[in-house]
């Protein structure tokens, strides 16, 4: 029997002939930790003695949760790891002024590469696999483990196979893809699966899409989600200037325990209603739906393509009245292409306020909490009973042209109502 991209991986990493089910002791290429996650990592850590890291070119340290600090505590927890990765000499250490949200800043910094194993003391840390590598997100202790060790045990997952036909309509991006697929599996119809993309509609697909689809794996219970690498993958990979010769491929006999197609084609712009992903539903369906708030970015959707969408939407046009709308740059790069391009002033002139990168109001951290009663529509990826704020407020997940169509007029519209 064949191997699937997941089982590929870990034989490589725990040097076995391994399948699905398998315990192993594996090893990392990546450990990351944020600045929540980071101080118990760091603490689980120090409790082995005065040691060392096991390479302090793999452990990657990024504060862009509550960046720029936003209290007493999170400046402490800063500072707790600023003086970790000075005395250990860790070389991926990133705070304001060069920090971007992480699952961003990875990719743009060459960290996740195919055939990788990443894991990060965060829950999207599978957005990785829209570069053909297994990435992976784990506890805290977890993570401090293997800032010594260097591996970690996993069980080998199965493979949910997702075949991608056909071609979208303009305005459906990534977003509307996971969503749907959220939608018709449930947030456990993948639970500790690798879900694995391949068909011939991926190249349709563009990186970011990838990056947003894998992204959210998690939310449909995935261990991963590993896209298939092409030409897509390598001429991104090519911009980094990376060598992807390490990219890795299912055998034609690979055994999938479940498998499910999307056909680009059929799909229309889909939201996700409070209070979990799966409760989706296209937005020519949906009932008149106000909202008082707006929140394009976070690592789900705050790249350069992101904010190119919400940009040509909102030229030339106004938020509207009493409607508050954020964006969210998901990297320092991201940022200043999107000035260059005039995407920024774009944003200001329409009534938006433009955020340094920072996951922030994705999980009610700071820069745009709601208050009781309160509607965001947002391109973040949980919609979660107080998610954002208040516990009686409500988010309703969107693709960044849903977003930004809807602060226009005020409510959930889809971008052909505004163009």
């Amino acid at each position: 029997m064949g191997k699937t991209i997941a089982e590929k991986i870990f034989s490589k990493h725990s040097k076995k002939d391994v399948k699905a089910g398998d315990y192993i002791l594996a090893k990392l290429d990546i450990v990351l930790v944020n600045d929540i996650t980071g101080p118990l990592s760091v603490m689980e850590f120090q409790k082995l003695g005065d040691i060392k890291v096991f390479d302090k070119d793999k452990i990657v340290i990024i504060c862009d949760h509550f960046t720029p600090n936003k209290d007493i505590k999170s400046a402490q927890n800063v500072k707790m790891l600023r003086n970790f990765a000075k005395n250990q000499n860790i070389r991926h250490f990133y705070e304001p002024g060069h920090v971007g949200i992480e699952h961003v800043m990875i990719p743009e910094l060459g960290l996740a590469q195919p055939g990788y194993l990443i894991i990060g003391a965060d829950s999207h840390t599978c957005t990785y696999g829209a570069l053909n590598a297994f990435s992976t997100g784990v506890g805290s202790t977890d993570a401090g483990m293997a800032m010594a060790t260097g591996d970690t045990w996993f069980r080998v997952p199965p493979s949910f196979r997702v075949e991608i036909r056909g071609k979208q309509k303009k305005w459906i991006s990534g977003k509307d893809v996971v969503l749907h697929l959220i939608g018709r599996i449930g947030v456990e119809g993948a639970n500790y699966f690798a879900l694995e993309f391949c068909g011939e509609g991926l190249r349709n697909l563009s990186i970011d899409d990838r990056f947003t689809i894998s992204n959210m794996a998690i939310e449909c219970g995935g261990k991963a989600g590993i896209f298939n690498y092409d030409e897509v993958t390598e001429k991104y990979l090519k911009s980094l200037g990376i060598d992807a010769s390490n990219y890795v491929e299912a055998d034609k006999d690979a055994n999938y325990e479940k498998s499910i197609t999307i056909d680009l084609s059929d799909l229309d712009y889909t939201v996700s209603l409070p209070f979990s992903p799966d409760n989706t539903i296209n937005v020519s369906k949906l009932e008149k739906t106000y909202v008082d708030q707006v929140v394009i970015g976070s690592c789900t959707n705050g790249r350069i393509s992101d904010l190119r969408v919400a940009a040509e939407i909102l030229t030339n046009k106004k938020v509207k009245d009493g409607l508050r709308v954020i964006v969210l740059p998901g990297s320092p790069k991201v940022y200043l292409e999107a000035l260059r391009e005039g995407l920024i002033e774009k944003f200001i002139i329409a009534g938006a306020a433009v955020s340094t990168p920072t996951c922030g109001p994705c999980l009610g951290g700071h820069m745009g909490i709601l208050a009781e009663d309160e509607v965001c529509v947002s391109t973040t990826n949980r919609n979660f009973i107080g998610r954002m704020g208040h516990p009686k407020s409500k988010v309703i997940l969107a693709s960044p042209a849903v977003a930004a169509a809807s602060a226009i007029t005020g409510y959930i519209t889809s971008p052909e109502e505004v163009m």
